[in-house]
């Protein structure tokens, strides 16, 4: 009989990494917005609600992915419903950047939008049920981190786009635009097309990749394609004995699944819950976190930046760095302490970036980008980190898959409002009063954190039950 040693993992890995460029695809598709807001609300003439609209649109097409992605993935299997999310991918990419008004850029945002709702569902799965137990939680939390790595190359393309344009042509009359080849509207005068358009080179990628890698073993076990699961795992674990082994224990956790009633929703520990984890999930939304994604380099302009998308830029690489530190301490430091500490240094970093934009003050600019930056440092290695994870684990086994839809919507229907409402506040409210709003909206956060939600950290799926059932 051979040890655990025979394994392969690189194997593992390699069908990680290719679930996880979906990732990747997630965050440049989320954060490639932030760089063209302004010249597209220029040349269609938005108002504010409207750059809103622009921007939030793409979370529309979200909510209804992740309201189907379920029950895609169940019926058509993961890897074509991961196809199917990267061919919306470049459907909306191409869209975008040969559109010909602003009623069509918004219908092929939102398709690329029920992509990322569709891939933020399917892709984790995917990894989860390929992943050796051992190593599940490091290569699941691949896919955070791809999402990192996404906003970061959606900053950097369109810090690229912007610095080889020509911006003598952007700013020519609408009439002397519509007359240049589309090669020049894409990359000078209306360099946004670029910015969206270059979202086909990584979907490219992964729908070639994708075709190298085999469906989900436990997808196939679930319909009875038993021959086919086996093919999967010898690839895996590379004996038969282990083949059989994981066969069984499969076989024996799919026959021991509850089904899930709706009405279970209802026991009075398990509703108090799925409140607190649908608040948890929408106040984070208005802390700052995706104002910040969608419209920083508004925000940098208003600061005073001369280059606001190279300040963007600084703004994804401390993003993705800091994941990468919060997944190694996630499991060492716990989930509620990193929210205690990561959410107190957001409500500093936010005061004081309010307290640069108020008129009586004239702070240096570099006070500004390093406070931001540090709240990015603290976003990133708190709530950001943690959300997700503490939403799978917060509730019990027979209501996880309702009660994390429930929060999922929850989520994105945040993020739409903020994506949404943003451009608004910034002017009503003043930069200085929206920052100030998105400290004040931490409080809440931080005391749902530390009174009502368990420490879930090194305790059993039946101890958080438990919890749940005492309340």
């Amino acid at each position: 009989m051979k040890t655990k040693t025979s394994v392969n993992f690189g194997y593992v890995v390699f069908l990680s990494v290719v679930a996880a460029i979906g990732g990747i695809l997630f965050g440049y598709d989320t954060a490639v917005i932030s760089g063209t807001t302004d010249i597209v609300a220029n040349q269609f003439g938005l108002d504010e609600l409207a750059k809103g609209w622009y921007v939030g649109c793409a979370l529309i097409g979200s909510i209804i992915g992740v309201l189907v992605a379920g029950m895609m993935s169940d019926f058509l299997g993961r890897k074509l419903t991961m196809l199917i999310s990267a061919l919306m991918f470049s459907i909306s990419a191409i869209g975008c950047a040969v559109c010909g008004d602003m009623t069509q850029l918004v219908v092929f945002r939102m398709i690329g939008g029920f992509g990322i709702g569709v891939v933020s569902i399917v892709s984790p799965i995917y990894i989860s049920e390929v992943a050796i137990a051992e190593k599940r939680g490091t290569l699941v939390s691949l896919y955070q981190l791809a999402i990192t790595v996404g906003f970061l190359l959606a900053y950097l393309i369109n810090f690229l786009v912007l610095k080889s344009a020509d911006i003598t042509l952007a700013e020519s009359p609408a009439e002397a635009r519509s007359g240049l080849a589309l090669t020049d509207r894409m990359f000078n005068s209306e360099y946004w097309r670029g910015m969206l358009g270059y979202e086909t080179i990584p979907d490219l990628l992964f729908l070639i990749v994708i075709f190298f890698i085999p469906e989900s073993p436990r997808w196939l076990i679930v319909k009875g394609r038993d021959a086919d699961a086996a093919k999967v795992l010898m690839r895996i674990y590379g004996t038969a004995e282990e083949v059989d082994n994981q066969m069984a224990v499969t076989k024996a956790s799919i026959a021991g699944e509850v089904k899930s009633e709706w009405k279970a929703l209802l026991e009075p520990g398990i509703l108090v819950a799925v409140l607190i984890g649908s608040a948890i999930a929408i106040l984070g939304q208005f802390m700052g976190v995706n104002a910040v994604l969608y419209y920083g380099p508004e925000i940098f302009k208003n600061a005073g930046f001369e280059d606001p998308l190279f300040q963007t830029v600084l703004v994804g690489v401390v993003n993705m760095l800091t994941t990468v530190i919060a997944l190694l301490i996630i499991d060492k430091v716990g989930r509620k302490k990193l929210v205690y500490w990561g959410v107190s240094g957001m409500i500093v970093c936010l005061l004081m970036i309010g307290i640069y934009f108020l008129p009586s003050t004239n702070l240096p600019t570099w006070f500004m980008l390093t406070f931001f930056l540090l709240y990015v440092f603290c976003t990133a290695i708190s709530i950001s980190a943690v959300v997700f994870v503490l939403l799978s684990e917060m509730y019990p086994n027979r209501v996880r898959g309702m009660a994390m839809s429930i929060a999922g919507f929850a989520l994105w229907l945040g993020t739409y409002l903020i994506g949404q409402l943003t451009p608004w506040m910034l002017k009503n409210l003043t930069p200085a009063g929206t920052f100030f709003l998105f400290a004040f909206m931490c409080l809440p956060y931080l005391y749902l954190m530390r009174f009502k939600v368990p420490e879930t950290t090194g305790k059993t799926l039946e101890e958080i039950e438990e919890y749940w059932k005492k309340k």
